[in-house]
């Protein structure tokens, strides 16, 4: 890993921009608050943040999230010194950010998926990691930043978040050393896990519970799948966060070793979560273009729901589970 280059290319950047990928997660969104507060902590600089869809609720109390910016904030047409990238697998899951990586002076694509190619001028992709939030404490180290309590606070619910609180099996000793010297720095590790596992809103409990009243099982109920409607999402007033976990819930049946959820989107195709306990899942949504990691990716399919769930069902079908 570069990190001389990358301490020099933030050292020597006057105007700086910080990218999370589409429907942000604790991971991304951990990073790129950790990334932009260590960089303030360590140069005095302030960074522009960009979430490319709205920030779920349950991240608010992230430190500087407050100044996340969106696509209408920007200028389209400003050439930034340096674009960063944080857990941003594939180029095209920052959707229309894309126009200001590409104009920037240079890039930056820090990540821990396998499946990443790599497509910035510098690359540091950690697949052994956690997550970003441990690619990124990693880097800080070896610079010999200094981490604050912001940063910290940031880094722990990138980790915690990614590792499904140290329950997944990405959950190594590295990580539990990271979590070990966030802690020491001041992190509150009860406290972060109330607001990230204890702050569901009765819509969300509801609306999972009548998604899993519906799932299906197939192969002496090896796998595990519902479909949600648009029309169930109005029924109960739900949003994209109410989505959260709801895969996991599936897999974690006793029986279960593949789960998916199928969710129908405007503008009419089909957006896939899966899970599994030993199945490599990643490599069946990157027959549909997804990818991420062994245990938990996801994909798209241009294909109205039924229709997008029948082509998911017979990909599986050729596989062992």
């Amino acid at each position: 890993m570069d990190y001389s280059k990358l301490n020099d290319i933030i050292k020597s950047s006057k105007n700086i921009l910080i990218i999370s990928h589409v429907n942000p997660d604790g991971d991304t969104l951990g990073s790129m608050c950790g990334l932009f507060s260590a960089i303030y902590d360590n140069f005095k600089k302030k960074c522009d943040m960009l979430a490319v869809s709205k920030v779920p609720s349950v991240y608010e109390f992230l430190p500087n999230v407050n100044t996340v910016k969106s696509m209408d904030d920007m200028d389209k047409s400003r050439e930034y010194d340096l674009v960063i990238n944080v857990d941003v697998a594939s180029f095209d899951r920052i959707c229309d950010a894309g126009i200001l990586f590409e104009k920037a002076k240079f890039t930056v694509n820090i990540d821990h998926h396998k499946t990443n190619n790599g497509y910035a001028d510098l690359n540091i992709i950690d697949a052994c990691a956690s997550s970003t939030g441990e690619v990124l404490f990693e880097c800080f180290e070896k610079m010999g930043w200094k981490i604050n309590l912001d940063t910290a606070i940031c880094l722990y619910t990138a980790i915690l978040t990614d590792t499904g609180s140290f329950r997944f099996d990405n959950t190594k000793p590295k990580t539990f050393e990271c979590a070990s010297k966030l802690i020491e720095i001041g992190v509150n590790s009860s406290d972060l896990y109330k607001k990230v596992y204890e702050s569901d809103s009765k819509t969300l409990v509801m609306f999972q519970a009548h998604c899993i009243s519906k799932a299906k099982f197939m192969y002496d109920d090896k796998l595990a799948y519902t479909a949600v409607y648009r029309k169930d999402m109005e029924k109960f007033g739900a949003n994209d966060e109410c989505m959260e976990g709801l895969t996991e819930k599936l897999r974690a049946i006793v029986t279960t070793q593949i789960a998916f959820v199928a969710k129908e989107m405007k503008s009419g195709a089909t957006k896939f979560s899966m899970r599994s306990k030993f199945a490599d899942v990643a490599q069946i949504c990157e027959v549909f273009g997804g990818g991420g990691h062994k245990l938990a990716a996801g994909c798209t399919i241009k294909a109205p729901i039924d229709e997008a769930v029948k082509k998911m069902l017979d990909e599986i079908k050729q596989r062992e589970i």
